[in-house]
């Protein structure tokens, strides 16, 4: 009779150690979830808001649905005059530009 009481104390110390041990996992998800996605995630946004900023007259640019075009005019509140083609310009939003093609300086320095 006394060894079955030893045996549950045994058992109720051991026990009390593995509720930090089951948590491990958790937290090794949570650390890859940032490594994998979320950090990723703020460095793209960090590079569109960058490309954003750096617009200019003459850059070439795409826009997220695959037009490209000419920059005419660049807003303070956040709104872009793309020449698309002869006499055809286009007011889109900066968000909606995906990357720069080329610059004014680049092409300058092709030409020249």
């Amino acid at each position: 009779m006394h060894t079955v009481i030893l045996a549950s104390a045994t058992a109720e110390q051991t026990s009390s150690g593995g509720g930090l041990v089951s948590l491990l996992p958790l937290l090794l998800i949570f650390v890859a979830m940032y490594f994998l996605l979320l950090r990723p995630q703020r460095k793209r946004q960090k590079e569109a808001r960058s490309l954003q900023d750096s617009l200019k007259e003459g850059d070439e640019v795409v826009l997220n649905s695959g037009i490209i075009g000419f920059i005419d005019d660049v807003q303070d509140d956040g709104i872009v005059w793309l020449n698309v083609a002869d006499k055809v310009e286009i007011r889109v939003t900066k968000g909606a530009i995906a990357s720069r093609m080329s610059t004014v300086e680049s092409r300058d320095s092709q030409a020249g």
